[in-house]
């Protein structure tokens, strides 16, 4: 290789499922929203920026089945754009109200023009598809998509029923050939869930590598000898790279990162969450509860000034500051290790997509400076984690395995289990139990009974989400998040007992194929033992 130094930026892009609108639901479905004007077409507009000024740049990210499902749904497509046509409306209510201040109609012209540019671009540039447009971006070299569980499901907790495993695998893998037509080489591993049985399952599927928590590796058997500033390979020959921590934290510190600098905009301070409520009639929820409307006027500032105005080009000043110093903190720790290795060390800088733009607004921006950044150095090439392989010396790499690790809070699956979640797990192991064994004992059905089994198929997927047992951990929308799992489980319970008495309500049914109407063409025979 003819460089030292190499940065591979990997995002994981993943969002709680949003059916059809059922009450509490219109909250989900707005996380969707912001996500798709925050974060996702941000990014492909930072792609076509970056493409047409031919700088070079590399990325890998998961494209979640869950959040391309939700992507291709023209019901929740139109919602989006129904949401669009109410911020507008809403901008030009704004612009009137902020007519008497230069700054604030200044800030709230910004937005407006902002978000009309953007629902152009979104319907007439990318035909309100994008993942064609991630796809074209990937076919060009530029990316690379990994996939994910089916519904992202916390893995660890789910190897003791192979089925499930087989399922989230099968179904993702599925929906990857629907949107991109061929067989993924890496796999995001939701929550960064590791454990040694799953290296198993990774090899069944021919997945190449996947990425974990950095103690998952350093902490390995035995320890690897590069640390993880390399990728290491499993028994069953996995490869394995670990997150760049150091990274992470540059970015995520909630007392230090980037992402926290007093000049960038305050995403939480949303005019919807301050004017009388009559003034934000389309941005309330059924029970009256306050949305945001994408029009923020403040700082972050810091505890003195907690009201100060936001200003674009100082916070443009400071993510070109901080691009320098995020690429000088990765070259000063790749040459340390590199001094230790006859390889290139790779710095592999993981990230929820989410990160940037939807929490941190200057994110997408900030990646597009990265990539400009570093196309003036010599001594920077970014890749994609494939590429990183495919130029390496595979049989040359350590064999190690990894000790059980995970994202969240402590990085051993805390989140995920704890006193607030931890009755989920027997219901599902249950579940799980039954839907092989009807599976099982329906092997070859058609009609209205195939339909019953596909979608006992979804609810048991949709019940493994680790959105909802970390939406208990966190205390936020328990309720919701309680509603989402219990109800599942109840439907069922509910398909399971008609397949029993062979009566099955073909209104009731119909109903719940349009409410959880994920993965359309599932076949319920992923749930089956393999012989």
């Amino acid at each position: 290789m003819n460089t030292r130094h190499v940065i591979s930026v990997t995002l994981n892009a993943h969002a709680p499922f949003a059916g059809a609108s059922e009450g509490s639901q219109n909250r989900v479905e707005r996380w969707f929203f912001e996500s798709l004007s925050e974060t996702y077409r941000p990014l492909l507009e930072a792609f076509d920026r970056l493409d047409g000024d031919r700088i070079p740049f590399r990325l890998g990210i998961s494209l979640s089945p869950v959040l391309c499902q939700m992507l291709r749904d023209d019901l929740l497509i139109q919602g989006y754009l129904d949401y669009v046509a109410k911020q507008i409306e809403f901008g030009q209510q704004e612009l009137d109200r902020t007519a008497d201040d230069p700054v604030l109609n200044g800030l709230a012209k910004r937005w407006y023009d902002q978000t009309l540019e953007r629902r152009f671009l979104f319907t007439e540039r990318y035909g309100k598809n994008i993942l064609k447009v991630f796809d074209y971006y990937q076919r060009k070299g530029k990316i690379e998509l990994l996939t994910t569980a089916a519904t992202h499901g916390f893995l660890p907790f789910y190897t003791s029923s192979p089925e499930a495993i087989q399922a989230q695998f099968e179904v993702a893998l599925s929906s990857y050939r629907l949107n991109f037509g061929k067989h993924p080489h890496g796999f995001w591993l939701p929550e960064l869930g590791w454990t040694p049985e799953l290296e198993r399952h990774l090899r069944a599927y021919n997945f190449g590598y996947t990425v974990i928590n950095t103690h998952g590796l350093v902490l390995g058997s035995p320890p690897p000898a590069k640390g993880s500033f390399y990728p290491v390979k499993t028994p069953q020959g996995i490869f394995i790279f670990a997150k760049d921590h150091y990274a992470y934290q540059d970015i995520a510190d909630k007392e230090q990162g980037f992402s926290y600098h007093p000049a960038y905009r305050d995403n939480d301070a949303d005019v919807g969450y301050e004017l009388p409520a009559e003034r934000i009639k389309s941005f309330l929820d059924d029970n009256g509860g306050r949305m945001q409307t994408g029009y923020k006027y403040r700082a972050i500032g810091d505890w003195k000034d907690q009201k100060r105005l936001y200003d674009p080009e100082a916070a443009s000043a400071q993510i070109a500051k901080q691009a320098r110093s995020f690429l000088d903190a990765r070259i000063t720790r790749l040459r340390s290790a590199g001094q230790y290795m006859r390889e290139t060390p790779v710095s592999v800088c993981a990230y929820n997509a989410n990160a940037f733009g939807r929490f941190w607004h200057e994110g997408t921006e900030f990646l597009e400076t990265l990539f400009r950044e570093g196309a003036k150095r010599e001594e920077i090439q970014f890749m994609t984690p494939a590429e990183y392989l495919y130029k390496q010396d595979l049989s040359k790499i350590q064999t190690v395995t990894p000790c059980f690790s995970s994202g969240g809070f402590n990085g051993y699956a805390q989140t995920w289990l704890d006193a607030s979640n931890d009755w989920i797990y027997r219901h599902t192991a249950r579940a799980l139990e039954r839907m092989t064994e009807i599976a099982e004992r329906f092997p070859n059905e058609t009609g209205l009974k195939e339909r019953a089994l596909n979608q006992a198929a979804r609810e048991i997927l949709l019940g493994q989400a680790s959105d909802w047992t970390k939406m208990l951990y966190r205390e936020e929308y328990e309720e919701y998040a309680r509603e989402q799992i219990e109800g599942t489980l109840r439907n069922f319970t509910t398909i399971y007992e008609a397949l029993g008495s062979n009566y099955i309500s073909t209104e009731w049914l119909t109903a719940l194929e349009r409410r959880h109407n994920i993965f359309p063409s599932i076949n319920y025979r992923v749930f089956r033992r393999k012989r």
